[in-house]
């Protein structure tokens, strides 16, 4: 087994160096995203920026082991995979690059397990992840000075199936986004964008920018700015995050940022920055963030 290991990993070291400096991540169109659900092991790529990736971190072989019993069970006989868990039945999640093939955003010890036993092709979903680039079109699109920020993981995504929700989607739709909105999420949208508000929200999961544009549309809710996948780590040696930090501090001197229990009220130019406490309950959530704005609106 150790011996495996370290011919793994001088085919991950070889992996790594073809691609790092090289690849670009390009647009996936929806037909791509719809239709591709598997693809060949050799079009597919780590992610040097990922920790799997670092020599001295590197792969987890007692995780990438448990993978490989699993997956061994599968090739042994296809009607096993019913059995194995959930983790190994999970597409991986990629990005499409260029010059050639996908990124792999979320499932490096799957893609080296099923590298090592021996699978020719492996599931994957294609995701289109928030870049550089689009954050600029963005800004440049958007129409307020002041921003609404808020994390769609844990404030606007409910994570608890008590948690009060809006209705969901009619069907078909409602197969396609499974996600339940917290209740008052749209009302809250509209009315920021009435008190001239962008809202922007952030998630550290690897959703594609636009099928979170698209859920937003089903409910009438409008965002300015999304971004997806913010635990990846940028490319060595780039200054990209610290670059859109300060352009959204110029194009938004005033910024208040919303979460379960507080809207906090951030002055980019006096660096002051004030909060107010929610009282928890979360089927009034939406309505006392709004008399909060009325309060700070009436106190201008």
């Amino acid at each position: 087994m150790a011996g495996g290991n370290i011919q793994f990993q001088q085919f991950l070291a070889d992996e790594v160096r073809k691609v790092q400096g090289i690849y670009v991540p390009v647009h996936a169109g929806i037909i791509r995203r719809l239709l591709v659900r598997k693809t060949a092991m050799k079009r597919l790529h780590p992610n040097p920026d990922d920790e799997f990736c670092f020599p001295k971190i590197g792969p987890n072989y007692e995780i990438v082991s448990a993978y490989e019993q699993e997956y061994r069970r599968i090739r042994q006989n296809p009607s096993n995979e019913r059995f194995v868990s959930k983790g190994a039945r999970e597409p991986l999640t990629v990005e499409r690059i260029r010059p050639d093939g996908y990124m792999i955003m979320n499932g490096h010890h799957r893609w080296a397990a099923a590298y090592r036993t021996g699978f020719r092709k492996i599931r994957i979903k294609i995701v289109n992840l928030t870049q550089e680039k689009d954050i600029q079109k963005m800004l440049a699109a958007s129409e307020h000075d002041r921003r609404v920020t808020l994390d769609l993981d844990e404030v606007v995504f409910c994570t608890d199936r008590n948690e009060p929700a809006e209705e969901p989607l009619p069907f078909p739709f409602c197969n396609i986004y499974r996600e339940r909105l917290r209740l008052g999420i749209p009302a809250l949208f509209r009315y920021l964008g009435m008190k001239g508000y962008d809202v922007w929200v952030y998630s550290a999961s690897y959703y594609s920018m636009d099928y979170i544009r698209r859920l937003f549309r089903m409910y009438h809710a409008r965002v300015a700015g999304i971004v997806t996948g913010t635990a990846r780590k940028a490319p060595k040696g780039s200054h990209t995050r610290e670059q859109l930090e300060k352009r959204m501090k110029e194009k938004y001197p005033l910024t208040l940022h919303i979460d379960n229990s507080a809207v906090t009220r951030i002055d980019g130019r006096t660096k002051n920055f004030a909060e107010y406490t929610l009282s928890g309950n979360q089927e009034t959530w939406s309505r006392e963030i709004m008399d909060v704005i009325e309060g700070m609106e009436a106190h201008k």
